[in-house]
């Protein structure tokens, strides 16, 4: 079932596993696949292009379908032809010249005598839609990191290589921009090391730079190979040009000493001063990858046609197949036992839906398929609800284009029609029950109130459904108290691209509050507290009794009850849990989620008739809100991180901006043209900053903004807001 990679052990999600027949419910998952699941895995690639905004992925997935033969010509993502690259198919998308959500595709790719299936994800950059990152490298076996050769690894960079440890996804990275002025792939190569703290080696030398770039050498066969054609479509293959033979060897004798750090057959021929083999080196930077100790790095330019050929045979080489990697989930069966899938066809069929979208024939349900196979006309089961649903349709994905097709096997990433379910639902063909691990979530930092202009309430509301099924990130509730209609999601841009897209796709113009900061309530000293609730009004009341104490916590709200002598019965007990999770949810002092707030209830008392889940609900809402005031509470913020990058001309305005908004400048690197800004600064004083960014640097600017943590209001800010909550209440009232 499983490749052995070495020692013995196999490569896991989490961990590394010895190989080993399992249980799993009524039958056993065998630990080798069949000659033909093997033969047919091993020319397939799931692999996702992630980088940091505007590094070029978009522009090198396009090449990828190119040279791949998927497309007949070559589309820029802001191209004066209007038809925008391929994997760019909203509007917004090619309007805005950004990725906003992910797109799927797959080719062949033919090297050597072996022909090579890619199901190729193009994710966003924007820290706004990370959830569309989240979603595909949760389903991927290995990515394709873009690294501009000018900035280098940014802070976006940075997140994905986070996300992409929190799924353990192996990673080739793809140094892009090399035709660029200010190019510096070596130092590129530096930050990987020190920012993303990862061993990183080239495997390739550029041959020439910025206006001069040819092609690239490969250091581990030592040759070189040049883009030639209209459109870089032609190899030629030479010897390595006597000029770059020095620095070639110089990053081969690298790439050893590198790789002997982090695999045994090599560290063990370096020790005894002997020269690996082509086959020794390529084994170990592929075996080292997988076990995500090591990055390959080839290099490139994919606007300039150049070095994207020499990439895909490096994800041939070095990238997982779904044999390398160990995939999971719960046999709720058998007490939700951890067992091991087989990616081999003749097993029951378990996947999981990754993503959905509102296409024209329905929602859209894109699927990975992790074990067994599925056909056109079978019936699958949702693991969480039970509901069977029969596969009227399978088709593959080519961006908004589909492709049908009558079954797909074990590997594999396609898209149905007509399954209601949720983004991070597992399906299984009814002969097991299990479930799948779904993806991380963040939580949302911004919110707006909206209404539609018009009394086109029906199409408000099913936009708001759709867009709340596909994208776990964007939140819609209806305040009671002032009748609004709140939306929230990552940002501002997140906010916006709904609001303009409800307004494309519904025809339903909207009007849009000013943006609320998601504030945080939260303690800051222990207080004790003892509350009786009273209630009679004919009839049987309602009378509970809580005691016991409010503390701060790190972290999450944890609640906890010491009662001894059966003071609260334990059916009463679950109703204080509930009636404090109610008072975390609208904290006392701007009505906003509390967080790090530890309740102990350890003494009380009911009564022979009015006690009842009620009374101890609302008792321990009462004493939570009466204690929470008396215990020093505090307004928290949230934090963001900000990047600014601009030309250097206009360091000093950029500067003069952040200082006026009291942000923490952590870090600036000053380039030959541009200059990189890292800061902390409150989300709060970072509305309208993009229209003032643009006026500051002539529009030549840009910003990223990445959740980093909450911290305490300003003390003044602090009594500004809950001035303004007690005005709201008094009005109401």
């Amino acid at each position: 079932m499983l490749r052995t990679v070495s020692r013995g052990l196999t490569v896991c999600r989490n961990r590394l596993v010895c190989k080993e027949t399992i249980g799993f419910g009524s039958y056993r998952l065998q630990s080798t696949l069949s000659e033909a699941d093997s033969s047919r895995l091993d020319r397939i690639r799931n692999i996702g292009i992630s980088a940091h905004i505007d590094s070029g992925k978009t522009t090198f997935t396009e090449r990828v379908l190119y040279y791949t033969g998927r497309i007949e010509a070559i589309h820029e993502v802001r191209g004066k032809d209007n038809v925008g690259a391929k994997m760019d198919s909203m509007d917004l998308e090619r309007e805005k010249g950004i990725t906003i959500q992910s797109a799927a595709t797959y080719c062949t790719w033919i090297k050597g005598d072996k022909d090579y299936h890619f199901n190729l994800i193009d994710t966003p950059g924007h820290i706004d839609f990370t959830i569309e990152v989240e979603r595909a490298l949760r389903v991927l076996d290995g990515a394709v990191l873009v690294v501009c050769a000018v900035s280098g690894v940014q802070s976006q960079t940075m997140t994905v290589d986070r996300q992409m440890r929190r799924y353990n996804v192996p990673r080739l990275t793809f140094i892009n921009k090399l035709d660029r002025m200010g190019a510096n792939p070596w130092k590129a190569i530096e930050q990987l090391n020190k920012k993303l703290k990862i061993p990183a080696a080239a495997i390739q030398v550029p041959i020439g730079l910025e206006g001069d770039l040819k092609g690239v050498v490969d250091i581990i066969e030592r040759k070189a190979i040049y883009n030639e054609g209209s459109s870089g479509e032609k190899l030629r293959v030479d010897a390595v040009p006597d000029e770059l033979k020095d620095i070639v060897e110089e990053k081969r004798a690298l790439l050893i000493e590198t790789l002997a750090d982090v695999n045994d057959e090599i560290a063990e021929l370096y020790l005894e001063e002997k020269e690996p083999t082509v086959e020794q080196i390529k084994e170990a930077i592929r075996v080292s990858t997988i076990e995500n100790k090591f990055t390959a790095v080839a290099m490139g330019s994919a606007l300039a046609n150049t070095g994207v050929q020499p990439c895909l045979d490096a994800v041939c080489d070095y990238l997982p197949n779904p044999a390398d990697i160990t995939n999971t989930a719960l046999d709720t069966a058998n007490k939700e036992a951890e067992v091991t899938l087989s990616p081999a066809e003749a097993e029951p069929f378990v996947g999981l839906a990754f993503k959905l979208e509102d296409g024209r024939y329905g929602q859209l349900t894109y699927l990975r398929v992790y074990q067994g196979k599925i056909k056109k006309g079978q019936f699958i089961v949702n693991s969480k609800n039970g509901k069977k649903t029969k596969l009227s349709r399978l088709v593959r994905m080519h961006s908004n284009d589909m492709e049908e097709v009558s079954e797909v096997g074990a590997g594999e990433i396609c898209a149905t029609f007509g399954i209601e379910c949720s983004s991070g639902d597992t399906f299984t063909d009814g002969t097991i029950i299990c479930s799948m691990e779904t993806m991380f979530v963040p939580e949302p930092v911004i919110s707006l109130a909206i209404k539609p202009k018009g009394q086109d309430s029906t199409n408000f509301s099913k936009a708001m459904s759709r867009f709340q099924r596909e994208d776990p990130t964007f939140r819609v509730k209806f305040d009671n108290e002032s009748k609004e209609t709140i939306i929230s999601g990552m940002g501002e841009l997140h906010l916006e691209i709904y609001v303009e897209r409800m307004k494309r796709e519904y025809k339903v113009e909207c009007e849009t509050g000013k943006p609320q900061v998601a504030y945080r309530e939260t303690l800051t000293s222990e207080v004790p507290f003892d509350y009786t609730h009273k209630k009679q009004s004919g009839g049987a009341g309602q009378y509970a009794k809580v005691v016991g104490m409010l503390a701060p916590v790190e972290g999450e709200n944890t609640f906890e009850s010491q009662i001894v002598g059966g003071k609260i019965p334990e059916k009463f007990l679950s109703a204080c849990q509930k009636g404090f999770e109610d008072a975390c949810e609208k904290g006392p002092l701007v009505g906003h989620k509390v967080l790090g707030a530890h309740m102990l209830i350890n003494d009380g008392a009911t009564h022979v008739v009015d006690s009842s889940d009620m009374a101890f609900r609302t008792a321990t809402n009462y004493a939570f809100k009466e204690a929470f005031k008396k215990a020093n509470p505090i307004i928290l913020e949230p934090i963001m991180e900000v990047t600014i990058t601009a030309p250097v001309e206009f360091q000093g305005s950029v500067i003069g901006l952040m200082n006026k908004r009291n942000a923490i400048i952590s870090e600036t690197e000053i380039g030959a043209d541009e200059f990189v800004l890292t800061a902390d600064c409150s989300l709060n004083s970072m509305f309208g900053f993009a229209t003032q960014i643009r006026a500051a640097t002539q529009g030549k600017g840009e910003f990223t903004l990445e959740f980093k943590t909450y911290a305490p209001t300003p003390p003044q800010l602090q009594r500004e807001l809950i001035a303004e909550y007690e005005k709201k209440n008094k009005a109401k009232a």
